[in-house]
């Protein structure tokens, strides 16, 4: 018989084994033949739960496939009541879609719903929980409300993290409601279990970020559970800290001289004996601070890169440089991840490195650009390249160097322009390099590419301009590749170098000269060209003016009084080539030029003006790196992506971090203390009293009792000694005590023995007289 039953147990679980694959080969080859809504609606009316489960997938699929299943509404909330879980499911996500569209319909399951509620399964609470708050009927509002509030008070922390994450769906349906809201967000922030309290903080900042004062009394809490959170919760927990720091904890600083660098930091009034006016000053962390930045320190290791942003992001928010020299490494790791991940780890070290360049030297190797990067990414390690290049050693900047020069030579014309431009900002941002960076871009100025060509004068012309008289040969041999350059661009810059340089040396310059060989082909040269040619034109002839001027003042030796007196005929070759300028402009097509021509030839006529408007001291341009326009912007945010193209983009929301409050204006730091860690009042245990005395007259050094001093080891020992001696003498007490009491007991037993003899020899006597 047992072999039987044995033998039916296996066909019948066999049996339900060929059921479940019939029904997934049934539902494979119906997804490639849909059911017309007449069978679906049948299926949907079965009393057999297989095939509602399967009408309730078509259902979906139709639903995501953005088919009508509306006209389904009845047929399949009927099944809201089933006790199969998986239909529970099928059945609320069409219920939460469709709810909004039929809301009649979707009142009336409310009342299955909230019997479900009370299910013994904490999944099916958390799910009838989660369905009540999805639907999106502003009636029901109340009702969510009390489930809410019943859910917070839960057993099950499922359940729990379930209300959490229903409070900014109540309030969205309802924001009347955020009295009742808050009390439960309140208690759900107090959670033991981690994952309650991570949703209650992602609830707490989509409904009330101001009400900080709700925080104080759970921050320490929440801070030793911010390392077993989920990712999600974890980035809400660090937005929230960051932010609550600004709000609590004033920036405080301290004046620590050298020899006491590593002195105590704890001095928040700057009372200590360090303080003083000279000296360096250092950031006094808050207690609670301190415990936020070492809480938050493991998270850097998170395989979520947007966790490991956000840490970074509250080091340099409200940490000190050491906590975000921490957080450097880490950053850098990403690199190793997907494009995408690292073009926005990119963004966030140019954020920090605009600040801290020199952090980043070690990690020289890793901005290197390979070849499989997309053009944003090599962009920003370009960037970053030139920003720690100041701050390297000899041996990275050579190599530095030497990788922007391979690029420079490149195919790629994006790249090649970058690559000239960060070779330009390097030898702006260290003179030692300059002779080499200059050599690097004098080679490029007869390449083929006009544009490089154009880009390596132009930042040649921002080098020379830094200090002009060191670099009088250097325009002397650009002059000598006028011929060769061809792009308009690259000759305008060549043009423009040539008239600065034109008052050197007196008559002993090659401005004239290189005017009079550039008139020669004056129709056939570009625009650009044309305007640059006239404003040298105009030069040279300003500093003939110049020398006229001091010669005639010299042969008047100078008599006050006498005002300059300028040659009404002058035949000198200068004077001819600039009339001969003024006479091929006047013909010229482009009416910007002849402008050009008649605003100069009116300044000529009064050279004093002219100097003033012409051979002004032009300041040395600057190169800023492109992500200045960054600066500023919070890290990870997608402000700082778009370099707050917010209103280009559309984006809005962007909101900058509070600044520090105020010493003396921020909370009191006792309302962060807990039961746990707060003095008590009232009765307190004696062994504790008893442990609290002995430790305050041992640091007074005050004696135990009157006449008693601190006692030391052996007298500790001596009366050790003394009680074991007492221990030993009443041990003897009771023995001989025992044995006296067993020897009375003895003889009372030999008595009531021999009384007890006595009485049956009387009764034998009295027996045999009878």
């Amino acid at each position: 018989m047992e072999s039987i039953a044995r033998i039916s147990g296996l066909l019948e679980s066999a049996r339900e084994l060929t059921l479940d694959a019939a029904s997934a080969a049934r539902g494979v080859r119906g997804a490639s033949k849909p059911l017309d809504r007449t069978q679906v609606k049948k299926l949907l009316d079965s009393r057999n739960e297989r095939e509602v489960l399967d009408g309730l997938r078509r259902v979906i699929m139709m639903m995501y496939r953005s088919q009508k299943t509306l006209p389904l509404f009845s047929s399949v909330v009927k099944n809201v009541a089933s006790p199969n879980i998986e239909i529970k499911k099928l059945v609320y996500i069409y219920l939460i879609h469709h709810a909004e569209q039929d809301q009649d319909l979707a009142l009336l399951s409310i009342n299955t719903i909230q019997k479900s509620l009370t299910d013994p399964n904490p999944q099916v609470r958390a799910l009838a929980l989660k369905t009540m708050s999805g639907i999106r009927v502003q009636v029901i509002s109340q009702i969510v409300s009390l489930a809410i509030k019943k859910g917070a008070g839960d057993m099950s922390p499922y359940v729990r993290r379930a209300a959490a994450l229903a409070i900014p769906k109540c309030y969205r349906l309802d924001p009347s409601q955020l009295p009742q809201l808050l009390e439960q967000l309140s208690t759900l922030l107090g959670d033991k279990q981690y994952y309650v309290a991570g949703a209650a903080v992602s609830a707490f900042l989509e409904i009330c970020p101001e009400r900080i004062d709700l925080i104080h009394k759970h921050y320490r809490a929440l801070i030793r559970m911010i390392v077993d959170m989920d990712e999600w919760s974890q980035l809400s927990m660090l937005r929230l800290m960051t932010v609550y720091a600004r709000k609590c904890f004033p920036r405080r600083t301290k004046t620590v001289r050298g020899k006491d660098k590593s002195a105590d930091l704890q001095d928040f009034y700057g009372d200590g004996e360090n303080g003083g006016s000279e000296g360096e000053q250092v950031v006094v962390v808050d207690p609670d601070l301190e415990l936020l930045l070492n809480s938050i320190k493991p998270l850097l290791q998170s395989r979520n890169s947007g966790v490991v942003v956000a840490v970074a992001r509250c080091y340099s928010a409200v940490g000190t440089p050491t906590y975000v020299q921490m957080a450097i490494g880490p950053l850098v790791a990403l690199l190793r991840g997907a494009q995408d991940i690292q073009q926005i780890a990119l963004f966030n070290i140019v954020s920090i490195c605009l600040s801290r360049p020199a952090d980043f030297v070690r990690y020289a190797t890793h901005f290197l650009v390979r070849g499989s990067d997309t053009q944003p990414v090599w962009e920003l390690k370009l960037e970053i390249l030139t920003l720690i290049f100041p701050h390297a050693p000899p041996h990275v900047k050579s190599l530095i160097l030497t990788e922007l020069e391979h690029f420079g030579r490149g195919s790629d014309k994006a790249l090649v322009r970058e690559a000239v431009r960060a070779i330009g900002r390097c030898a702006q941002t260290d003179p030692a390099t300059s002779p080499r960076c200059l050599r690097l871009l004098l080679g490029q100025i007869t390449s083929i590419d006009g544009t490089l060509a154009a880009e390596s004068l132009t930042v040649i012309r921002h080098l020379i301009q830094q200090d002009p008289n060191a670099h009088v040969a250097t325009v002397v041999r650009l002059a000598k590749n006028l011929d060769s350059a061809t792009d308009p661009q690259a000759r305008a810059t060549i043009i423009w170098l040539v008239g600065e340089f034109s008052g050197l040396n007196g008559e002993d310059n090659i401005a004239a000269d290189v005017l009079r060989i550039l008139l020669k082909d004056f129709a056939s040269e570009s625009e650009l060209a044309k305007r640059q040619i006239v404003l040298l034109g105009a030069k040279v002839y300003l500093h003939h003016l110049n020398r006229q001027i001091e010669a005639s003042q010299g042969s008047s030796n100078g008599e006050p009084g006498v005002p300059p007196q300028l040659p009404e005929d002058d035949d000198h070759p200068i004077a001819k080539l600039w009339k001969y300028v003024l006479l091929l402009v006047r013909y010229d097509t482009s009416y910007d030029l002849r402008d050009r021509a008649r605003l100069y030839k009116a300044l000529l006529g009064v050279p004093q003006l002219a100097i003033l408007m012409l051979l002004a001291p032009k300041p040395a341009p600057q190169a800023p790196s492109p992500s200045e326009t960054r600066k500023g912007y919070t890290l990870g945010s997608a402000a700082l992506v778009l370099a707050g193209g917010g209103a280009i983009h559309g984006l809005r929301g962007y909101e900058d971090l509070p600044d520090w409050v105020q010493p003396g204006k921020e909370p009191d730091p006792r309302l962060r203390e807990t039961e746990s860690t707060r003095p008590r009042s009232g009765i307190i245990p004696a062994a504790e009293a008893l442990d609290l005395a002995v430790r305050t007259r041992e640091v007074k050094k005050e004696p135990i009792a009157e006449g008693v001093g601190v006692k030391t080891l052996d007298d500790w020992l001596a009366e050790d000694e003394a009680e074991d001696e007492e221990d030993s003498e009443e041990s003897e007490e009771e023995e001989e005590e025992e044995e006296e009491e067993e020897e009375e007991d003895e003889d009372e037993d030999e008595e009531e023995s021999e009384e007890e003899d006595s009485e049956d020899e009387r009764r034998e006597n009295a027996g045999l007289m009878g």
